[in-house]
């Protein structure tokens, strides 16, 4: 008779990567209909844009969602991308884990998972097979329709065919369940994010109403190109060590550590393995447990210099000012870019962008735009250490309404983004970044340089409104005081109104001051300027506490600032963005008198995205996969600017 054990060990398995998502799907954003919607657009949209990048071909993508009915939905991406391999596209799209992007640089996947995830959805949501066009430039486009195998994690092809196209490019056809919605966490919120981060892309979308977005391109040249290195010393734990050294192929340890790992030279080599007491001669596979272990301690403590930063591809603050003003128009933006750094041997860097006023509401919080690798974040915001470091930086000081613990209020925009080789989500997801003291650190400093920048400007801002009203009050009196006093004093009135003239220019600037009947008009000629910051504002850079967070280490490179301490400084400040290219502090006053004030003016509106039907405007998709016999497409032109 069977133990129990025996009869236990009948139900012992193994399972396929592909089966343990299809019962945990959740674990990858698929977690309700609305979320995974959103999730396989994104994938989809993820792997364009890096896919364009790794070929500096600048992005054009094209997004229609049709609404099938209330549930179901079919999803069409194309781009322009260098297209895929005929021999690889199954594998692609079809097999969990497999893909391009396992070595240390910057990339917006990390994990190979995305878009066959997005298949795998698909499969077991309508059971539909996903259809894939590939285009490589060499007269051809592969079709293939295919299906996950579950069991083996291997694709599963239900056709297959290839035909005349000339071009390059990607187009992705699979069905779906969903639920379309509006918001920060719809396909448009998301569209609207990418647009930001990624200003060098051209987007077009179709909705499921048929109405036609533009996201158009506002800088023509890509970020730089991210390098591959090897894995940091300082970053790496004993298992991973240990399989290195199992897999090397070099004959002894100096030559191991000078090629494998980062930042190590031959005397660095020598010093580590004399320390550890092991001879630099000695093959690494032959090395026992306790002997990597005691390398591992030695390269520790080693002073080796920190990781190459080549492998970051940041957006650049030029890149993210047009973002944010094509995208979200307002009146004022500031920027600030850390310099890299590392974290347990992974090299990163942080960007953040603040846009004040114009466009944006002023009712309500701050909107707080989270990015990793130029990837928006829209979920699980407070678990991320970007959201914690905004509420936790006490905006007050800087001019804005803040109640303990929450988010501030203002027309303010704040987008932080974090790039890095391996970004440290805290789930499969992608949504929330790890809160990591080195980031942490990074996150609050980047903030607070340009937290500092919206503080003089806004503190000018106020000092302005309160000279407008100064000046308001005194004309009400100015023309009759002129009249009264040529009457008490017999002189003539003109002589009082160039003396009262004079008054006004030693405050302001040189005026123009015409009599009209009880009131008076002041001018200010255009070449003047008068200035309004004869005193430093309390709440700029010389604020002790600014520079000295309880949570931040004092840092050079932002105390010493040259674009935040200064008030001269800061009108020359590249970083920030005026609309008039006039700062505040030396706004003409030519408009003081009988003439809307600058509080008063009407912000120009940006040009809202053109709305319109894909039927009433055919141009919508690319002209890469026009052809019927690839796809059934009304012929189109590309989409112009």
């Amino acid at each position: 008779m069977a133990t129990i054990a025996e009869e236990n060990a009948k139900d012992h398995k193994s399972i396929s990567v592909a089966e343990f998502f299809e019962r945990n799907k959740h674990l990858l954003g698929f977690e309700n209909d609305q979320k995974s919607l959103l999730t396989c657009v994104r994938e989809a949209v993820d792997n364009s844009l890096d896919a364009c990048e790794d070929a500096r071909i600048l992005p054009t993508i094209y997004i229609e969602l049709n609404q099938l009915d209330p549930t179901h939905f079919k999803l069409i991406i194309e781009d322009n991308g260098p297209g895929i391999v005929k021999q690889n596209i199954p594998n692609i799209f079809a097999k969990l884990l497999y893909g391009s992007k396992f070595n240390l640089k910057q990339s917006r996947g990390q994990q190979g998972i995305g878009i066959s995830a997005s298949v795998l959805y698909s499969q077991l949501t309508t059971g539909k097979p996903t259809k894939i066009y590939s285009k490589i430039g060499d007269g051809n486009t592969h079709i293939y329709e295919l299906n996950i195998n579950i069991k083996k994690n291997e694709p599963d092809i239900i056709s297959e065919m290839t035909v005349d196209g000339d071009g390059h490019g990607t187009r992705i056809e699979l069905y779906l369940k969903g639920k379309y919605i509006r918001g920060k966490q719809s396909v448009e919120g998301y569209l609207m994010e990418t647009a930001i981060m990624n200003p060098f892309a051209n987007i077009v979308y179709i909705n499921p109403e048929g109405k036609q977005l533009e996201y158009p391109r506002a800088v023509d040249i890509l970020p730089k190109a991210a390098e591959s290195i090897q894995p940091h010393p300082h970053g790496l734990e004993l298992g991973i060590l240990m399989r290195l050294m199992k897999q090397t192929e070099s004959k002894n340890l100096t030559a191991f550590f000078t090629t494998e790992l980062s930042r190590v030279g031959r005397g660095n080599a020598v010093d580590i393995c004399n320390r550890a007491k092991i001879n630099p001669k000695t093959n690494p596979k032959r090395l026992s447990r306790d002997d990597i272990e005691k390398l591992l301690d030695a390269l520790n403590t080693a002073k080796i210099a920190k990781p190459p930063t080549d492998c970051l591809s940041p957006v650049g603050e030029d890149a993210i000012k047009k973002g944010l003003k094509k995208e979200m128009n307002p009146e004022f933006i500031a920027v600030m870019s850390r310099p890299p750094t590392v974290y347990k041997g992974y090299p990163f860097q942080i960007e953040v962008g603040i846009g004040y006023g114009g466009d944006l509401s002023a009712e309500g919080p701050i909107s707080i735009m989270r990015f990793a690798n130029k990837v928006p974040l829209l979920y699980q915001q407070s678990s991320c250490v970007i959201a914690k470091s905004v509420i936790k930086l006490g905006w007050k000081r800087y001019g804005l309404k803040q109640s303990t613990g929450s988010i501030p209020l203002g027309p303010v925009a704040v987008t932080v983004h974090m790039a890095s080789v391996w970004v440290p989500y805290t789930s499969e997801g992608k949504e929330a970044i790890a809160a990591y003291p080195e980031i942490l650190k990074e996150v609050t400093l980047a903030l607070q340089g340009a937290a500092r920048k919206l503080s003089i400007y806004i503190s000018k801002k106020h000092k302005s409104k309160e000279a407008e009203e100064r000046l308001r009050a005194f004309d009400i009196y100015a023309g009759e005081l002129c009249i009264a006093l040529s009457d008490l004093t017999g002189i003539d009135a003109q002589k009082i109104q160039t003396s009262l003239k004079q008054v006004v220019a030693d405050k302001i600037g040189d005026t123009s001051i015409v009599l009209h009947g009880k009131g008076m008009e002041i001018q200010t000629n255009n070449n003047d300027n008068y200035n309004l910051s004869n005193n430093h504002d309390n709440n700029s850079d010389n604020d002790n506490n600014s520079d000295n967070d309880n949570n931040v280490d004092n840092d050079n490179n932002v105390d010493n600032d040259n674009n935040s301490d200064n008030d001269n400084n800061s009108d020359n400040d590249n970083n920030v963005d005026n609309d008039n290219n006039t700062d505040i502090h030396t706004k003409p006053i030519s408009n003081i008198f009988n003439i809307k004030s600058v509080n008063d003016t009407t912000v120009t509106k940006s040009d809202k995205k053109q709305l319109s039907t894909a039927k009433d405007n055919p141009q919508s998709r690319l002209d890469i996969f026009n052809s019927d016999r690839t796809k059934n497409a009304t012929e189109t032109d590309e989409t112009s600017e």
